[in-house]
C-alpha cells in the first residue's frame, strides 16, 4: 500500500521541509535580517556575532567593495566613494534631496532617480541598496546552509510608489524574491502584538536614521489594521547628527571645508549623541583644518539645538490622530521603533504627550526586522495555522484627470490595501475613438495642484455619440502599495493598462504641502471646481448646439437662427470671461431654454422621416 502526501495550499509539500524565509529591515543607518527559528523570531548575526549591518557601501575600484562596518570606518578618509544613507535617495530626483550641499557626495542629475559619482562610475541608490541586501541574503543562507526562498522587506509607511518600486528593484538586483513589502510600523506592531498578546489602539513612533513614521493601528485577534499614517520621509537621526555637527563647529570656531572633514565632524557628532543618551555631559576634541579644540557638550545643549526636530515629529503625531478621529487618551500604548528613539528627549516628548511611558521592552533597532520575519515565515507556508492579517493604508489619494483639468478621486487616502476601485467615464465628443488617461496623486481638486504619476491611452473605442461610450477605469493597489491602472470600454472590450512607476518620489515638503493645502484651500478648490465644471458643461452645450444647427438648421426661420446664434455667442463669451460658476450656469440654461422649440421641431422631423412611406398596419 502506498501513502499519499497531502499538503495545505501555500504550505511546503514536505512536512519535514522548511522554506527559508526572512524579514529584512533595510534601514537608512543600519540594516538587519531576521528569521523564525524554533518558533521564535530572532535577528541573524554575522561571523563576528553582530546582528546590525551599517547601511554603508565603499567602492574601491576594479570591482571591489566594502560593505558594513569596514565601509563605515572609512567614511572620513574616503567620503566620496563611501555611500551612506542611500535609502534617503531612493526614488528621488536631485531637486528632492535636502541639504545636499552639506553631503560629501558628487550627485549626477539623471532623468528619474539621482545617481552618485564613485571611482566605480555612477551608482544609483538602487545599486547601493542591492549591495546591502545581497550581504544580508548571504548571511541568511550561510546561517541555514540553504538557499533563500524569499523575504519580506520593510519600507517607511510614507514611501510612495516610486520609492517602493525602487526597493523591489534593489531586491531583484540582489537575487531576492520579495514575498511582500510591508510598512515598518506595521512590522513593529506584529512583533509587539504577537509577543505581548496586545489588543486595542496603539501608536507606532518610528524614528530611524533617515525617516520618521507615525502610525495609528488597531490590534484585534491577530488583525493589524492601520487606522492612519503620517510622518516625514526626510527626517531622522541623521538630521540630529547634522544639527549637532554644526553646533560643534560653531563652538570650536572651526569650519569643515573638505568632504573628509564634513564626514569626520558628522561621525563625531553621532558618537557624542549616542554618549549623551547615558551621560549628562561629554567633552569631545574637534579637529578641523589642522587645529583642534576641546568642546564640552551637555544634554541640555543638545536638546536645545535639536528640539525643533523632535517638535516636528510630534506635529506629525497630532496630525495622524486627527486623521484617525481619535484623541491621545484613546491610545492604549506607544511602541518606539528605531535607534533614534533612545534619545532621552524623544522618549520624554512621547511620554509627556500621551501621558504614559512608551513600550521599550523590545530592542528598537531589531523590532522591525523581527516583525518582518514573522510575516515572512507565514507567507512561506511554514506557519499555515497563523491567523495574522495585515491591513495597511495608502498615504495620498489616487485619481485621474477629467475635462477641464479636474481630478476625479478613485482611491481616497487612508484606504486599506490591497484594494481595487473602479469608476465609469464616457467620451466628450461625437465620434471620439481614443481617451487619454492621466493618473494623479494628491488631495486637491485641480490637476495642476497634484502630482502626475502616469499617462496612457485607450484606443479603438467605437465611434459613437458623445456620452454613449462607457469606459471603466480600475485602480488596483496591491499588498506592496504599488499601483496598477486599467481602462476598458465595456461595449467593445478594448482595454489598456499601465503599471505606475513614477520617475521619482515625493519629497517630504511635497507630502506635507499636499496634505496641508487640501485643508487650507478647500473653499477655493470648491469654487474652482464648480467654475471648471460649469465651463465644461458650457462647452458641451455649444458643441451639441452647433452640431444640431449643421444637421437641421434649415428647420429654423432666419430670425430664429439669429436668436440661437446670439445665445451661443453670449455663452461662449461668458464661459471665457466670467469667474462665477453661477453666471456660466445661467448662460447654459439660457441656451437650453432658447433651443427647446428647435429640439422639439428636430424630434418631430425625425419621427416624420421614420414613418414616411409606411402604413398603419405595418407600424
Amino acid at each position: 500500500m502506498s501513502l499519499l502526501q497531502i499538503s495545505e495550499p501555500g504550505a511546503s509539500p514536505d512536512p519535514h521541509q522548511r522554506r527559508i524565509a526572512v524579514g529584512i529591515d533595510l534601514g537608512t543607518t543600519h540594516s538587519l535580517v531576521a528569521a523564525v527559528r524554533n518558533g521564535v523570531a530572532e535577528c541573524l548575526p554575522d561571523a563576528e556575532g553582530r546582528v546590525i549591518l551599517p547601511s554603508v557601501v565603499r567602492y574601491l575600484g576594479n570591482g571591489r567593495r566594502q560593505i558594513g562596518f569596514d565601509a563605515q570606518a572609512a567614511q572620513s578618509e574616503d567620503p566620496e566613494n563611501t555611500i551612506a544613507s542611500a535609502k534617503r535617495f531612493m526614488g528621488r530626483g536631485i531637486a528632492d534631496i535636502v541639504n545636499r550641499e552639506k553631503l560629501p557626495y558628487r550627485f549626477a542629475d539623471r532623468p528619474g532617480m539621482v545617481t552618485l559619482h564613485t571611482r566605480e562610475g555612477e551608482k544609483s541608490p538602487v545599486e547601493v541598496s542591492a549591495e546591502i541586501l545581497a550581504t544580508l541574503r548571504f548571511r541568511a543562507e550561510d546561517t541555514f546552509n540553504d538557499d533563500l526562498y524569499g523575504a519580506v522587506i520593510t519600507v517607511p509607511a510614507y514611501f510612495d510608489e516610486a520609492q517602493r518600486q525602487a526597493t523591489k528593484d534593489a531586491a531583484q538586483l540582489a537575487g531576492i524574491h520579495v514575498l511582500r513589502l510591508i510598512n515598518e510600523p506595521t512590522a513593529a506592531a506584529i512583533a509587539y502584538g504577537l509577543d505581548n498578546g496586545s489588543e486595542g489602539l496603539y501608536a507606532v513612533y518610528d524614528l530611524g536614521g533617515g525617516t520618521f513614521d507615525i502610525s495609528i493601528l488597531r490590534l484585534s485577534q491577530g488583525v493589524f489594521e492601520v487606522v492612519s499614517t503620517g510622518g516625514d520621509s526626510a527626517l531622522g537621526g541623521d538630521d540630529y547628527d547634522r544639527a549637532l555637527a554644526d553646533w560643534l563647529s560653531r563652538q570650536a570656531k572651526l569650519e569643515a571645508e573638505t568632504p573628509s572633514e564634513k564626514a569626520h565632524i558628522k561621525m563625531l557628532a553621532r558618537q557624542v549623541k549616542e554618549q549623551l543618551s547615558d551621560a549628562d555631559t561629554v567633552t569631545v576634541n574637534v579637529a578641523l583644518g589642522g587645529r583642534a579644540v576641546d568642546v564640552r557638550v551637555s544634554r541640555k545643549d543638545f536638546d536645545l539645538e535639536t528640539g525643533d526636530l523632535t517638535a516636528r515629529t510630534m506635529g506629525a503625531v497630532r496630525k495622524a490622530l486627527r486623521d484617525a478621529k481619535l484623541t491621545k487618551d484613546e491610545v492604549k500604548g506607544v511602541v518606539l521603533v528605531g535607534g533614534s528613539t533612545r534619545m532621552p528627549q524623544v522618549r520624554r516628548a512621547v511620554a509627556d504627550f500621551f501621558g504614559h511611558e512608551p513600550l521599550t521592552n523590545l530592542n528598537p533597532d531589531e523590532v522591525v526586522a523581527l516583525g518582518a520575519a514573522i510575516q515572512a515565515n507565514q507567507l512561506a507556508g511554514n506557519n499555515p495555522a497563523g491567523d495574522l492579517l495585515l491591513l495597511d493604508v495608502i498615504p495620498l489619494s489616487l485619481g485621474i484627470e477629467t475635462m477641464g483639468g479636474l481630478v476625479e478621486r478613485i482611491v481616497p487616502r487612508n484606504e486599506t490595501i490591497p484594494t481595487a476601485k473602479a469608476q465609469d467615464f464616457t467620451t466628450f465628443k461625437d465620434g471620439q475613438t481614443a481617451m487619454a488617461i492621466h493618473v494623479v496623486q494628491g488631495e486637491r481638486d485641480l490637476v495642476a495642484d497634484c502630482r502626475s504619476l502616469a499617462r496612457f491611452e485607450l484606443r479603438g473605442i467605437p465611434p459613437m455619440a458623445a456620452g454613449a461610450a462607457r469606459i471603466r477605469v480600475t485602480f488596483t493597489v496591491d499588498a506592496d502599495g504599488l499601483l496598477h491602472v486599467s481602462a476598458r470600454e465595456q461595449g467593445s472590450g478594448v482595454e489598456a493598462h499601465v503599471d505606475v512607476k513614477p520617475s521619482y518620489g515625493l519629497s517630504d515638503e511635497q507630502i506635507a504641502k499636499m496634505l496641508q493645502e487640501s485643508f487650507t484651500t478647500a473653499e477655493a478648490d470648491m469654487k474652482a471646481r464648480a467654475l471648471t465644471e460649469a465651463r465644461v458643461d458650457a462647452e458641451r452645450m455649444i458643441l451639441a448646439t452647433q452640431s444640431a444647427l449643421e444637421a437641421d438648421g434649415d428647420l429654423l426661420e432666419a430670425g430664429e437662427r439669429q436668436e440661437i446664434d446670439a445665445l451661443v455667442a453670449t455663452l461662449r463669451e461668458t464661459m471665457k470671461s466670467s469667474e462665477d460658476a453661477s453666471v456660466v450656469e445661467a448662460a447654459v440654461q439660457a441656451v437650453a431654454k432658447g433651443t427647446e422649440a428647435f429640439a422639439a421641431r428636430r424630434m418631430n422631423e425625425g419621427i416624420r422621416k421614420a414613418l414616411a412611406g409606411k402604413n398603419l398596419e405595418a407600424i
